[in-house]
């Protein structure tokens, strides 16, 4: 199993980059992206989120988990979508262009296309993300998050988060091979209620060595009287270098062409129904 968030360090420009840069990257090209509903612009997010996720060197199995739930969650929205709102793209386009059904599950060539848009958003946001929690320590995260006024008690928390899921993974792995060993059977090829029975005797050791850890890492913290301060350093703070310049400068190209984008069509979407 590859863990869920998994921070490695690479020789790679955008390893180097600092958190904060990364994370106002993020921030601009998905706040835009989200906005937009212009095909065109959405398909220049997607091709740059992969030539990005090149240049990060992260392999596919790192990340092949969190791909495939993204993937199980954006069919079914799209799924949803279709049947609950199935004329929200003629509402949205103004114009009804009829490829098959009858009455209000008639479905269009409208509807088509915004989920069409739908789906380019989650292929732009997914590889972005990816790229800014495998590639940023979650300390630097903590002071990036900190550096553009996040508290740093709720930026610390991210940080904490990050750092121990792939522990609770570890855990989980050692936990599920004990039990194996034992005469649990949770593989594919046992019943469903034995794996069942099996998933219960990893689940709740689990949560109690999650609980345990909790506990010692709270101690540890009120210990150092963490919180006492408004403010504290980053042991993991990084200064602006060209390369943080230029990828804050780059994610503010795309946000003005986006913007034009908005002025040309006079609203966020491209309608080429018209």
């Amino acid at each position: 199993m590859n863990n869920l968030f998994g921070y490695k360090q690479r020789d790679t420009w955008i390893n180097h980059t600092t958190g904060t840069a990364k994370l106002i990257g993020f921030l601009a090209l998905s706040t835009m992206g989200m906005i937009s509903y212009d095909t065109r612009f959405l398909l220049g997010l997607v091709v740059l989120a992969i030539v990005l996720m090149q240049m990060a060197q992260i392999k596919y199995r790192e990340y092949a988990l969190m791909a495939k739930l993204v993937i199980i969650f954006a069919i079914i929205n799209l799924v949803m979508v279709a049947v609950l709102a199935p004329q929200y793209g003629v509402q949205l386009y103004g114009t009804r262009h009829v490829l098959f059904g009858t009455g209000y599950w008639t479905m269009t060539q409208e509807q088509i296309f915004y989920e069409f848009n739908l789906l380019l958003k989650y292929l732009f946001s997914l590889p972005l993300a990816i790229i800014l929690l495998f590639t940023t320590n979650p300390s630097e995260f903590a002071a990036g998050l900190n550096k553009i006024g996040v508290p740093y008690k709720i930026a610390y928390s991210f940080a904490i988060t990050l750092r121990y899921i792939p522990d609770v993974q570890s855990d989980y792995r050692t936990i599920s091979l004990a039990q194996q060993a034992r005469g649990y059977e949770i593989s594919k090829k046992a019943p469903l209620l034995a794996r069942s029975k099996g998933a219960v005797q990893i689940i709740l050791p689990l949560v109690f060595a999650s609980l345990n850890r909790i506990e010692t890492i709270s101690q540890a913290m009120e210990l150092r009287r963490f919180g006492r301060e408004k403010k504290r350093s980053w042991y993991q703070e990084q200064a602006f270098a060209t390369r943080d310049i230029m990828m804050i400068l780059g994610a503010a190209a795309v946000v003005i062409i986006g913007a034009i984008l908005f002025v040309q069509n006079g609203g966020r979407l491209y309608n080429p129904f018209k």
